[in-house]
């Protein structure tokens, strides 16, 4: 698999890969296609992108991942977003782009990378976790575009930061307070 910088001309095959995520529905924020010239301007070289990388598989873009700073985020922070080709799926692609990803977040001296995952997108959810990503937030019943209510869990990853937090009991404070009920809130660190 090569890992590059993504470049205009590949909006065209990257809406496509994108596109037939956003309609199987259930794993991204995104419920609307994009257009090749939307995508470009929201991942490759529009006002909030940072970075985009593709991985190349067999002569195809089998994924992309991004860094942006869509929705002023906090200084120091971008939001990163990953997505991987479903047909025909190829096994480590999130894994081969984090490494452009995280160097290219140091060269932009960020400390953190900030990932926003819908609750019920259990592989998305493993993928960030596998990556070193924390968890510090939870957005309570964010509604889809249909009104379905849908949480959304914040993770973070330290840029430079070796280990991330302290192993073990942190983590697994956290994500037994995120387990709370919808009727309760668990404590926000912020950003």
């Amino acid at each position: 698999m090569h890992i590059r910088r993504a470049v205009s001309a590949d909006a065209e095959e990257l809406s496509s890969l994108l596109n037939e995520i956003i309609l199987a529905g259930g794993t991204t924020a995104l419920e609307t296609p994009l257009s090749a010239a939307k995508f470009a301007d929201w991942f490759i070289d529009g006002e909030f992108p940072l970075t985009c990388h593709v991985a190349e598989h067999d002569q195809s873009l089998v994924g992309f991942q991004s860094l942006s700073l869509y929705g002023d985020p906090p200084k120091g922070f971008a939001d990163i977003a990953t997505f991987a080709r479903m047909h025909p799926r190829t096994a480590g692609v999130g894994s081969a782009l984090f490494p452009a990803t995280r160097a290219a977040a140091e060269e932009f001296g960020l400390e953190f990378i900030n990932a926003t995952i819908r609750a019920d997108n259990v592989s998305g959810l493993g993928y960030y976790t596998k990556m070193g990503f924390e968890t510090y937030d939870r957005l309570i019943q964010v509604p889809l575009q249909d009104g379905t209510p849908v949480d959304r869990i914040k993770k973070r990853f330290t840029v430079g930061g070796g280990h991330h937090t302290m192993p073990g009991t942190y983590t697994c404070l956290w994500e037994c307070l995120l387990s709370l009920s919808e009727d309760q809130t668990a404590p926000s660190l912020g950003p």
